[in-house]
């Protein structure tokens, strides 16, 4: 009960201090000292470090000790910011502002993540089931970032509630459809409330949260295990927080390999040649890429002078948006796969010991995704070089060409950057750019659409009808009924969600072209973030519209219907069955 007590008296604290760090950085120009707001840090981070050693000392004193690797992180940065304190003359010289700033900025953070981990949070299923969590957790984020965006030092010249909304769902959303300028019209402050947004909507603010909570306590209830069961596609209750784990050592991994690929690419003198504003850069790009949101800090995005012939930086970024579209448990598959291969080759070439034989490391799903994304991108590639290589790519050598249609055959599934002029491609290349931005990227990715596994059920299901078979077989592997009935739904619910969408942008924007029109309406609902340059005048109905269908986009219909629909209670009977004349 103590412990409970002071858990909680602990996080208001962290609160309070992270809701003063942000009036600070938003509403003042410049960090204002006050004797006060010090002192109040101090204690957050006292209480904070006397919690982390009650719970793993006393309250332990009698079980095995065990310090979680993220309380020693705080613990570490804390002893780390007192002894800047001593040696660096807090209180008087500029060090304040380059140093001590930023390392008091991410205490406070890192000191609200561990307080609010350390609450006892069960996500209880007789209340509220994991897609009505998904579906709220994302809600209260978007909500929240478009609050942090109103905040005067968010941008330059102010914005408007319905613009900061906006901005603020295409970012959670992982969309990348602005009204603003990323670049022009957000400040530094404005920039990382952005790339924030994106970092939690690419990854699910469950996902945070509940590995957070697992890896503090150590533990979870078994309600909450069903709960992220479902939210995570873990097969195995025992692997949730494991498939957790992964996923944000994954994607730490990829971003920041990614970023360093990023900055070597990069031409310094693009940005005034300063080091700091190439490492935000980097940083800001790998996550916008690996997250398949598509926001740049460049006004025209990779389009713009200097970036657009950098092929190298093309290439990076589309094997981020790439990676992050094939989605975790594939990523970690493939990981699987190769670590199991290399194993047998190593076995076979250097030691006499017997391997044994493992069936299926790469699974279907696997399978599946990776070969109807290879055939995308390689039939994308192919159509988009045919039709724009005397358009929109005859600025480009061959090789280029090549490059920039393979960008764009990736690109147009969910990413949403920009290395052309989108609005000079030609009608049959639109066509085919809003196929793929209806397919979309994987399950379980941080990318939109219809899925993937969704498309290549449906066709092979398709094929199997027309060859007259009763099942759906692949790989020598039986697809189940659930899943082509599930597939089948998806596609019926987006062509419903898209079509009514477009219906409603050409009752409100008679003026805008219907090609443009329907252009949007995908790129929102499969989160892609491309336009033919219409976004930024749309009205302020046409912006609503669209700020819906990127958010229905994003969680899915299906997932809507599930969380406001009553379950129905299975009885063990069945009525008989009776065909339906069709066709």
């Amino acid at each position: 009960m103590w412990n409970n007590k002071l858990n909680l008296f602990s996080f208001y604290t962290s609160l309070v201090a992270v809701l003063i760090m942000i009036v600070e950085a938003g509403f003042f120009k410049e960090f204002l000292y006050r004797s006060q707001i010090i002192y109040f840090y101090d204690f957050s981070f006292i209480l904070t470090l006397f919690n982390i050693f009650y719970y793993n000392f006393y309250k332990k004193s009698n079980t095995t000790k065990k310090i979680w690797p993220l309380e020693i992180i705080v613990t570490a940065s804390i002893v780390v910011y007192y002894l800047a304190r001593f040696e660096y003359n807090f209180f008087e010289t500029r060090t304040f502002q380059f140093f001590n700033l930023r390392l008091l900025y991410v205490l406070i953070i890192l000191c609200f993540v561990r307080d609010f981990s350390s609450l006892h949070i069960n996500f209880k299923r007789t209340f509220i089931n994991p897609p009505q969590l998904f579906i709220l957790s994302f809600l209260t984020i978007i909500l929240i970032g478009s609050a942090l965006l109103m905040m005067p030092n968010a941008t330059v010249n102010g914005i408007k509630p319905l613009d900061a909304l906006f901005t603020a769902t295409s970012a959670v959303c992982v969309t990348g459809l602005i009204v603003l300028d990323t670049s022009k019209d957000f400040t530094l402050f404005g920039k990382i409330i952005i790339i924030s947004l994106i970092q939690i909507g690419g990854l699910g603010i469950m996902t945070f949260a509940s590995y957070f909570s697992y890896f503090f306590r150590g533990g979870a209830s078994y309600e909450n295990q069903l709960s992220l069961g479902e939210m995570t596609s873990s097969d195995k209750l025992g692997e949730v927080f494991n498939t957790l784990k992964r996923i944000i050592i994954i994607t730490i991994v990829i971003e920041a390999l990614g970023a360093i690929v990023i900055f070597s690419n990069l031409d310094l003198s693009l940005l005034d040649g300063s080091i700091n504003k190439g490492i935000f850069f980097s940083i800001f790009h790998s996550i916008s890429a690996f997250c398949n949101a598509g926001f740049s800090t460049l006004s025209g995005n990779l389009y713009e002078p200097g970036y657009q012939f950098n092929y190298g930086l093309h290439l990076t970024v589309a094997s981020l948006f790439i990676f992050g579209g094939l989605g975790f448990p594939i990523v970690y598959n493939v990981y699987k796969y190769v670590k199991h291969m290399v194993k047998i080759l190593f076995l076979s070439s250097f030691t006499r010991e017997k391997f044994h034989y493992t069936p299926w490391v790469m699974n279907l799903n696997s399978r599946i995704i990776l070969a109807t994304t290879f055939v995308l991108l390689f039939f994308g590639t192919a159509i988009i070089y045919f039709f724009e290589y005397d358009g929109a790519l005859k600025q480009h050598s061959t090789f280029g060409a090549i490059v920039e249609a393979f960008f764009i055959s990736a690109n147009n599934r969910t990413a949403g950057f920009n290395t052309i002029d989108v609005a000079t491609i030609s009608a049959p290349t639109i066509m085919i750019c809003m196929f793929l931005m209806w397919i979309g990227a994987s399950p379980a990715s941080t990318g939109g659409g219809i899925k993937t596994s969704t498309f290549a059920i449906a066709a092979l299901n398709i094929f199997s009808l027309a060859k007259g078979k009763k099942r759906t077989e692949i790989f020598r592997r039986e697809i189940g009924e659930h899943s082509i009935r599930r597939a089948f739904s998806i596609i019926a619910l987006s062509l419903i969600v898209v079509g009514f969408g477009i219906f409603l942008l050409v009752i409100v924007e008679p003026k805008k072209d219907l090609m443009s029109l329907a252009f949007e309406a995908f790129s929102a609902y499969s989160t892609v973030g491309l336009s033919l340059n219409i976004t930024p005048i749309l009205s302020p109905a046409g912006k609503a519209i669209i700020i819906a269908i990127m958010f229905v986009g994003r969680v899915s219909m299906f997932s809507i219907l599930i969380a406001v629909m009553k379950r129905e209670k299975y009885y063990n009977y069945r009525y008989p069955k009776e065909e339906i004349l069709i066709n």
